[in-house]
């Protein structure tokens, strides 16, 4: 009996526990389901709020926020004109004439008559060498000749008087003969003098070293007192011809053609720069094309001259050199800077009632910030800042003060990153 009592009294604990479970469960499952209606409401909501419309993007930011109100511009006008189709191109400034000044004779010098980057004219006297024994050998030739020459003269007189005596058969045929031989050789030995007194005179004047031509001296290499020696590889002095000079510099060979044509027609004008390409040193004309392409580089060496009156131009100087190739007449001018890009697309904004119109364009040559374009007309009105906020038909309106350009806001986007690239 009371076994059976507790054994009762255990299976309705049991049941009274499993009862309460069931029920805590029951009143958990609402709250977890709206839990996660929440979670959903809110993540629909913050994707609605961070992707604005399409029509909000700014050109090249697609994921930014649109700028509300009109985009404040600079603007320019495209203008009708001239412009020059340049080639660039790295170069040399080589001189006409460049002479190591070398002896031809042996002996001592006795002066230098020249100073120290000094500029001479021709026949200008540079250094002596001292001349008394080549005087002395000239005289001594000279007194060789004069005597032959009499000895020449003697014979002559011999040889009159032995055809008259022959005339008369009063000599024999052979001595006449002989005689006349005799003449014959001293001819040759006057001949040979001759030709040593005009060596002796040639060293002579070998001792009197002269500028050949109009030029600049370099640093002085030798001094009075120094012996020197005949056909030395040692310079006594070098010359460089200043006015003109000319700029060797290399074209690759894809533009000889065009060169070729325009240089038949006119001189080709080439202007020289500095090594940052911001000062004009000084401009000048085509005037040789090699004839050789070199294999190796495809290139082909140019040369351009210049007058370099004020000495601008100096020796083995490198330069950047712009040939001017051609000119397109009439065409239409923007700055390079207006100028936008899309992948292999051109693009401007034109400005028209404040609203911005996205044109397409071809670029053509460029030249100093200057872009020859087809697609538009000159007279119309371009953006010129602020692309990172232009789009197609954007509100606008035309800064009255340069619109400064936005730094430190990250990477620009595709359009902003090309905006200065022109087309080759």
């Amino acid at each position: 009996m009371t076994d059976s009592t507790a054994s009762g009294s255990h299976s309705s604990h049991s049941v009274e526990k499993v009862d309460q479970s069931a029920h805590r469960k029951r009143r958990i499952w609402p709250w977890v389901l709206g839990a996660l209606a929440f979670a959903l409401i809110i993540s629909f909501a913050m994707r609605r709020g961070g992707d604005p419309p399409q029509s909000a993007r700014p050109a090249g930011q697609g994921g930014a926020r649109g700028v509300a109100g009109p985009v404040t511009v600079n603007v320019v006008t495209a203008k009708q004109g001239d412009l020059g189709v340049y080639l660039s191109a790295i170069g040399t400034v080589t001189p006409v004439y460049t002479s190591s000044i070398t002896s031809q004779v042996s002996g001592l010098i006795s002066a230098v008559h020249y100073h120290e980057s000094q500029f001479v004219r021709k026949g200008d006297s540079l250094i002596e060498i001292d001349p008394r024994p080549f005087e002395a050998q000239l005289k001594q030739a000279e007194g060789t000749l004069e005597k032959d020459t009499h000895i020449l003269e003697q014979s002559r007189m011999d040889l009159d008087r032995y055809r008259k005596a022959w005339s008369r058969n009063a000599i024999a045929k052979q001595v006449l003969d002989d005689q006349e031989k005799v003449a014959l050789q001293n001819e040759g030995t006057v001949k040979n003098d001759q030709g040593v007194v005009d060596f002796d005179r040639v060293q002579l004047g070998y001792c009197h070293i002269v500028a050949p031509y109009d030029g600049k001296v370099g640093l002085r290499l030798v001094d009075p007192g120094n012996v020197v020696q005949a056909n030395s590889t040692t310079p006594l002095v070098v010359l460089t011809q200043m006015q003109p000079i000319t700029v060797v510099f290399t074209i690759a060979e894809d533009y000889l053609g065009e060169i070729q044509s325009h240089m038949q027609k006119n001189p080709l004008a080439v202007d020289v720069y500095d090594r940052a390409q911001l000062t004009k040193i000084a401009s000048g004309r085509l005037i040789a094309i090699d004839n050789q392409i070199d294999t190796t580089t495809g290139t082909v060496r140019l040369r351009a001259q210049f007058d370099n009156r004020k000495n601008e131009l100096f020796p083995n100087q490198f330069v950047n050199t712009r040939l001017l190739v051609n000119t397109l007449h009439n065409s239409t001018l923007i700055p390079t800077a207006a100028i936008q890009h899309n992948g292999a697309a051109a693009f401007v904004y034109v400005i028209q009632d404040n609203v911005a119109h996205l044109q397409n364009i071809k670029p053509g040559a460029e030249d100093s910030g200057i872009t020859a374009v087809e697609g538009i007309t000159a007279g119309q009105v371009l953006a010129n800042s602020s692309f990172e906020k232009l789009r197609d038909k954007a509100a606008v309106k035309i800064a009255t003060a340069p619109v400064p350009v936005p730094t430190g806001t990250g990477p620009p986007g595709p359009a902003q990153a090309n905006s200065r690239k022109t087309s080759p």
